[in-house]
């Protein structure tokens, strides 16, 4: 079983924030949607050459970078209604809908996660 990181719990792995430890230790075995990859990339605002070697070191680790298939996106679509309360983004959605489809933990910096889908395996790393 492979670990589905969102945008927040790799952005804490790379900034040593609370809860890096839980990340690194799923990162030999983990995937990302490339959705959740720009989000990354827009929070650390590297330039592109510095983007590509982050990209290959986090590889080199064992993440995986999955692009957003039709049926997740679909997913992501249809989870706007149930999860619009909590404020959750696209980029939000489509993390889930990864984990959905292919039965994955997600693991989230985001606490409001834990209050969706039961049939979703939703990790807190702090």
């Amino acid at each position: 079983m492979s670990a589905v990181l969102d945008a927040s719990a790799l952005l804490a792995y790379l900034q040593q924030e609370p809860g890096a430890e839980i990340v690194e230790s799923t990162l030999g075995d983990a995937v990302m949607s490339t959705v959740n990859w720009a989000e990354v990339v827009q929070k650390v605002s590297p330039s592109e050459g510095e983007t590509v070697r982050l990209r290959h070191s986090l590889m080199a680790l064992g993440l995986r970078f999955l692009p957003l298939s039709v049926g997740q996106a679909e997913i992501a679509g249809r989870l706007r209604e149930r999860t619009a309360r909590l404020g959750l983004s696209l980029g939000d959605r489509a993390c889930l809908a990864v984990g959905m489809e292919m039965s994955d933990a997600v693991y989230t910096a985001d606490r409001a996660w834990l209050q969706l889908a039961p049939e979703l395996e939703i990790l807190a790393i702090r």
